[in-house]
Formats: structure tokens, sequence, C-alpha cells
């Protein structure tokens, strides 16, 4: 049977530390299962159909599939 427990940590020296308030509900040589949400921060950095999205190319008539693959 699993107990889950949940908490904020910061890595430090490839360690997590786990708070005191959890570590009498474990025990040497327990077996625990660990998962680890990462978040990340984000960049703002645009890729190329955001910038078309935002600054939409403007074309007079409309392009034939030989027109538009010949380019």
């Amino acid at each position: 049977m699993l107990n889950a427990v949940e908490f904020q940590a910061k890595i430090q020296n490839g360690l997590i530390q786990i708070p005191d308030e959890y570590k009498q509900e474990f025990g040497e040589g327990d077996d625990i299962k660990v998962i680890i949400l990462v978040k990340k921060k984000s960049f703002s950095k645009k890729d190329i159909i955001d910038e078309l999205t935002e600054n939409p190319i403007q074309v007079n008539g409309v392009l034939s599939p030989e027109e538009i693959y010949s380019r």
C-alpha cells in the first residue's frame, strides 16, 4: 500500500531534502516511489508560427500549388 506525501523542495548537491515534518514517516531502507515535477522557466522566444499568426503575410490573389512549391 502506498501513502502519498507532497512537498516542495530545491535540489542541492544532487539531493532532495525531506522536510522534518515528514521524516518520521520514512525509515532507513524503506521502499519509496519518487515522482518529480519541475516547473520550467518559460521563454518568450517565438517560433515561425507565432510570428506568422501575429504578422500574416499579405498575398495578392491566390497561388496555385505549382506557384507555392516552385519557390
